[in-house]
């Protein structure tokens, strides 16, 4: 399967903080597909965004950041309202954002608010990951340097359509000045990516389209809320004829290694920093491993 016939969606969140699981929600959302002609050029892009009322006011610090205040998303349609709209562009999709984890989690969570699950993605990428691993020698990893380094520009940072079609075509231009892959499993080995689990005995979609264990103690609960059982997954051994042996087969030991790193990067973790010009700033592409003072 060439990935680049695929649809393949940029996606970008803002928000009223760092933490979901503390209560902070999105505030901004936008996809923006990325087509491209079969040398990996980008040819057109469609842009989707959407106001999201939080429910909650708008910290001083993320209006300054973004220029959205309280009176703008005052008329905007909650989260359950967007919510189709949100798991329509995503499903089946190449899925790229900058700092994955960050915006994936406040989506997810937003989603389980709804007693939904994270959309069935065909592959999840992360551009920091991309930058990190293909520029190791630069010291910052901020969207802007990593669309800098490759040509692309970003007007109007800290808004999510902005920041989601820098992102889309900044993979785009990696992707071919690198030669990357055309086949959609090689181009995740060759980006880090995740992809869809193989099929096996231990592993599956339930009805809702959410990944579950088939089998066991933890039969039909959800893979991402065990993932202590993944890590044991990992080196599970069993005792044959011919001596102790791997329980589970490479393919899947491998894509779990990738979903564990993936969806627990811990990069969504707030900062000790004060919001102050020189310290991470509040979105996905404010990073713990960066500081500017």
């Amino acid at each position: 399967m060439d990935w680049k016939s695929q649809r393949i969606i940029a996606f970008d969140t803002e928000t009223t903080g760092l933490t979901p699981h503390d209560g902070d929600r999105i505030i901004e959302f936008a996809a923006v597909e990325i087509i491209l002609d079969q040398g990996g050029s980008v040819i057109n892009t469609k842009k989707h965004e959407m106001f999201v009322n939080p429910g909650i006011p708008i910290p001083s610090e993320v209006v300054k950041l973004t220029g959205i205040d309280d009176d703008t998303v005052a008329k905007a349609p909650p989260f359950d309202r967007v919510a189709d709209r949100v798991a329509k562009l995503l499903d089946g999709s190449i899925c790229i954002a900058h700092n994955f984890a960050f915006d994936q989690n406040f989506i997810a969570m937003e989603f389980n608010r709804l007693g939904r699950h994270w959309p069935d993605t065909l592959a999840e990428i992360d551009t920091l990951d991309l930058s990190i691993r293909y520029f190791p020698n630069e010291r910052g990893h901020k969207l802007a340097l990593f669309c800098e380094r490759l040509g692309v520009s970003l007007d109007g940072a800290h808004r999510a359509a902005n920041d989601a079609e820098a992102t889309g075509k900044a993979f785009a231009a990696l992707a071919k000045r690198l030669n990357a892959p055309n086949e959609l499993d090689e181009m995740l080995e060759w980006s880090g990516g995740l992809g869809r689990p193989p099929t096996s005995p231990w592993i599956h979609k339930n009805k809702l389209g959410a990944l579950v264990f088939t089998s066991g103690e933890l039969e039909d609960q959800l893979v991402e809320d065990h993932p202590s059982h993944l890590q044991w997954m990992l080196i599970a051994k069993e005792r044959s004829a011919n001596g102790w042996r791997e329980l589970y087969p490479e393919s899947l030991r491998r894509w779990i290694s990738q979903f564990l790193k993936n969806r627990a990067s811990g990069r969504t973790k707030p900062p000790t920093k004060s919001f102050g010009p020189t310290d991470w700033t509040i979105d996905s592409n404010s990073l713990p491993i960066e500081t500017t003072g």
